[in-house]
């Protein structure tokens, strides 16, 4: 009964996620005769996007193969793995690769975006909210990001190293609900499944333990740059954001329809939902940068749950730079929130009491019509 309750659970999770982030390996879209793009399983993925797509959900594809496509296309032989050889690879093969992506999910309509991020994009406060904006606009918009490492131009001390931690903040960034991690295996055992026999699937994991990471080994393939260990850094990069993720098997075709219908899978729950875990970021984790001081008009429309306008902020003090937390409080000094905001200190000032039409003016550019986004604010004491 326990096994079965559990199994309808692991099903709804995929069926009832708002934002879906699913990572394809290269060992799953290169063909490993030819080195070709796996078109029939490529094709079967797309499909499974436009049913998601169909009820509703929101998708992020992160996608390996550029270096794998790009190194047959150029000739490259096996003893040609230079850093500019594979950057050349990856240079050549992205093409092919997005061209396929759009060629296919066209046929359902679907407009796709590629998006190409090293670690720097991610690590660096500036360009993480410029990334997470663009991927907020595409999806609003009804785009599928296609998103894969920036390899032509990444070294090996700013690369990711493997799209499985890409894809873990790739959903940390979009707040998504679940993370899929498409694999050549069907998920996390406690022993390795090529050598023991008896070896067994584990279905549900809570918590990253050390002897949960004990079990991962240091698998890999042939394409794939990761194995079951980057899958758990992953999933635990994943779960602080409050992101479920899975690992299954992508060897078949349909493999999202697979973890619905209650395949063997392993599931990586998280306690929390992906606004709360990042509101608690906010709130505990990050040193405000300076405050802001606001009318009681905008402090009702925080106590009732909306974003902090440009128009309802009186004062700016400190320094701080766009994305930087800051706290807000009233005339009367007392904290109110705090939040990340979407100016720098300067620019606060100067839009500070206006309303959104004279941005432009007053900055050079049109910005966001919120100093903080609701998202972004943790009201304090409530």
């Amino acid at each position: 009964m326990a096994s079965r309750a559990r199994r309808r659970r692991d099903q709804s999770r995929l069926r009832e996620a708002s934002r879906v982030v699913v990572k394809v390996g290269s060992s799953l879209l290169v063909e490993k005769a030819t080195g070709r793009l796996h078109r029939k399983w490529l094709q079967s993925l797309v499909r499974e996007i436009a049913r998601l797509r169909g009820r509703g959900q929101q998708v992020v594809l992160v996608s390996s193969g550029a270096i794998a496509l790009g190194r047959r296309y150029l000739g490259l032989r096996p003893e040609q793995r230079k850093l500019e050889e594979q950057q050349a690879a990856a240079a050549a093969g992205q093409i092919i690769l997005a061209h396929a992506y759009q060629e296919l999910l066209n046929r359902h309509d679907i407009k796709v975006a590629q998006v190409l991020l090293t670690l720097d994009d991610t690590e660096s406060r500036r360009r993480y909210l410029n990334a997470r904006n663009t991927l907020q606009t595409l999806l609003e918009l009804g785009v599928v990001p296609v998103i894969n490492e920036n390899d032509t131009v990444a070294t090996a001390e700013i690369r990711y190293g493997d799209n499985d931690r890409l894809g873990a903040r790739v959903a940390e960034m979009t707040s998504a609900d679940v993370l899929v991690l498409l694999s050549d295996v069907d998920g996390l055992y406690d022993a390795d499944p090529t050598r023991e026999a008896d070896a067994q699937l584990i279905p549900e994991v809570r918590e990253i333990t050390p002897e949960i990471e004990a079990l991962a080994g240091a698998s890999g393939t042939e394409f794939g740059s990761g194995g079951m260990v980057t899958k758990l850094v992953a999933a635990r990069m994943a779960l602080s954001a409050g992101c479920d993720t899975v690992i299954a098997s992508g060897k078949r075709l349909r493999p999202l329809a697979a973890i619905e219908a209650g395949k063997p899978c392993t599931w990586f729950v998280s306690a929390g939902s992906p606004l709360a875990a990042r509101k608690q970021w906010i709130a505990g984790t990050l040193k405000p940068r300076g405050q802001l001081t606001i009318d009681p008009g905008a402090e009702r429309a925080l106590a009732g749950g909306r974003s902090l306008l440009p128009v309802g902020v009186v004062a700016v003090e400190g320094r701080f730079g766009r994305g930087d937390a800051v706290t807000v409080r009233n005339r009367e000094g007392r904290d109110l929130a705090r939040g990340l905001v979407a100016y720098d200190s300067e620019e606060a000032r100067r839009i500070l009491g206006r309303h959104s039409e004279d941005f432009e003016q007053l900055l050079g550019y049109r910005g966001r019509d919120e100093m903080i986004h609701r998202d972004n604010l943790v009201l304090l004491n409530g």
